[in-house]
């Protein structure tokens, strides 16, 4: 038929579009005109007129097989040396991983059940494990920093009422957190967990704790007896005055240390804005 790709290539082009054809106005209303011909099957695929040849029309089937075929191979996944089928989860902005994570292993011990024999879905990477180990860092993390908190304060002070007292601000510290997290919205991942500092915590209920025994042994010993209650009320006032200035500078320079994080953008916004 003396054709060459090009001609067949325009004319599957040609006839496999939607046109448009203006309106109609009728009683106030304007009607679409389209004419449809987009190509719905093989069967219209291969009745396209490519050309003509003495009258006769010379269509695609005539030049060519029109059959489905194979998708174009773009990449292959393997594991231990044979080729596999690899699929993803995505999970929705602002879903719980923990929960996704549960649903896709119920749904895939639904689909293994329906499988062929010898053909078997399991799960290649799984981030909970990661949130999970993070958690369970952070659990661990809290619990020797206060036990090491309580034995050194006792250890060095030898007062235990001290050493509680400073161990109760991990948790109270914790409670602030979380609820400033849940408030804005971060998520508790491996990034904000991770950047969790019960060393920075407890710094400052150290200096003050420790400033307040100071000052009450002082005390105690400048008056030769026992110090009454609004004394000792007057004494931790004080001392907890005493350092507060330096405490709050001493946190403000951490706090300003993390802004610049807050200038990142993209990929590296994303991972570090939850420790900051």
């Amino acid at each position: 038929y003396n054709l060459t790709l090009g001609d067949l290539v325009t004319a599957l082009e040609r006839n496999n579009a939607n046109v448009g054809a203006g309106y109609i106005e009728r009683s106030g209303e304007q009607l679409l005109i389209r004419a449809p011909g987009q190509v719905a099957s093989i069967d219209d695929i291969a009745n396209i007129v490519i050309t003509s040849s003495d009258g006769t029309p010379i269509r695609v089937r005539n030049v060519a097989q029109v059959e489905i075929g194979r998708e174009l191979r773009t990449g292959a996944a393997t594991e231990n040396g044979r080729e596999v089928v690899l699929g993803t989860v995505f999970m929705l902005i602002g879903e719980n991983s923990r929960t996704v994570s549960q649903a896709v292993a119920k749904k895939l011990e639904e689909i293994n059940r329906s499988l062929p024999a010898g053909v078997v879905a399991v799960t290649v990477y799984d981030r909970t494990n990661l949130v999970e180990k993070a958690i369970a860092t952070v659990k661990k993390n809290l619990f020797e920093g206060a036990l090491l908190v309580v034995a050194v304060l006792f250890l060095f002070l030898g007062n235990i009422r001290a050493a509680l007292i400073t161990a109760m601000v991990i948790p109270l510290a914790m409670l602030f957190t979380f609820t400033g997290m849940f408030t804005n919205k971060v998520s508790a991942n491996l990034m904000s967990l991770g950047a969790l500092d019960f060393g920075i915590i407890v710094d400052g209920a150290v200096v003050i704790v420790e400033n307040a025994i100071r000052r009450l042994a002082h005390a105690q010993q400048r008056h030769g007896r026992l110090l009454t209650r609004s004394e000792r009320l007057h004494e931790v006032f004080a001392a907890a005055k005493e350092a507060r200035r330096a405490l709050i500078f001493g946190q403000l320079i951490i706090m300003v240390v993390y802004l610049p994080i807050f200038a990142l953008t993209g990929v590296a916004g994303k991972m570090f804005h939850p420790m900051a």
